[in-house]
């Protein structure tokens, strides 16, 4: 089984590269699956649910996010009902909308598990308890489970793969916007990388015009975040999975120019 994880898709020229690649390489790579990060999809903060739907529409089978999810007021009424796009599992009770879906691909289920990291990040709900937690109910659904790790912290996603190694057949970093080259299978079977990178412009700074923050670490003044102009190239891995048994044979790299 093949499953495409795209990174963090940022604004524009993210969302260009999306519906232009995405369904050619759903082709090219023989994909089964595919998970976007989306939650920076609107103009680099947030996602609405016009973008949500075109992700979606363009071959998405899942959407992930992370703690840009709320920055869009619509968005909370759309994630309410429409369980493809995810919000950390780890949030607090009661927030709207599932850190987690289970979904037919062929003959074949899978399973989507969002979350969050705390390291620099907002102050939530233990992800490392919250996925000993849900884990074993997905696992009673499917031995595929897809974890979409979102943090800050290289090491607190490293600590999550070899956490869940063996009980989860992969698990993706986000957030950090800048691909990373430690890519592996672990003992255990489970597809491992740390940052799938972001798909969006490549000319500016992790996606923000180059200009504002080089002004923001000159002087330290606050200044408004835009997305950077130019080129885009989309990221991600696609990964090969044994449908019956749940473990991961390949992990690789994509970067795909826009």
């Amino acid at each position: 089984m093949n499953i495409l994880m795209v990174g963090d898709v940022f604004g524009e020229s993210g969302r260009a590269a999306i519906a232009k690649h995405l369904p050619r390489l759903r082709q090219q790579h023989a994909i089964d699956f595919c998970v976007v990060n989306i939650e920076n999809a609107a103009n680099g903060f947030g996602v609405t649910p016009l973008i949500a739907r075109q992700a979606l529409e363009q071959g998405a089978d899942v959407l992930t996010s992370g703690n840009h999810i709320w920055d869009k007021k619509e968005i909370v009424e759309y994630i309410s009902k429409e369980n493809l796009l995810l919000r950390p599992a780890n949030f607090p009770a009661g927030t709207p909308g599932s850190g987690h879906i289970t979904l037919k691909a062929g003959p074949h289920r899978v399973a989507v598990l969002n979350l969050m990291g705390r390291v620099f990040m907002n102050p939530i709900d233990c992800p490392f308890r919250k996925a000993d937690e849900l884990v074993p109910e997905l696992r009673k659904e499917t031995p595929i489970i897809l974890v979409d790790m979102h943090a800050e912290a290289t090491s607190e996603s490293v600590a999550m793969g070899w956490h869940l190694d063996g009980r989860v057949s992969a698990v993706v970093g986000t957030h950090r916007h800048v691909q990373t080259a430690d890519e592996r299978v672990l003992p255990g079977g489970t597809a491992y990388i740390t940052d799938l990178g972001m798909t969006g412009p490549t000319d500016g700074v992790i996606g923000v015009d180059r200009d504002l923050i080089l002004q923001r670490f000159m002087n330290q003044m606050p200044v408004r975040f835009e997305p950077a102009k130019g080129p885009a190239a989309l990221h991600g891995v696609v990964i090969v999975i044994d449908p019956e048994t749940g473990r991961a044979s390949d992990i690789r790299r994509l970067r795909v120019p826009a």
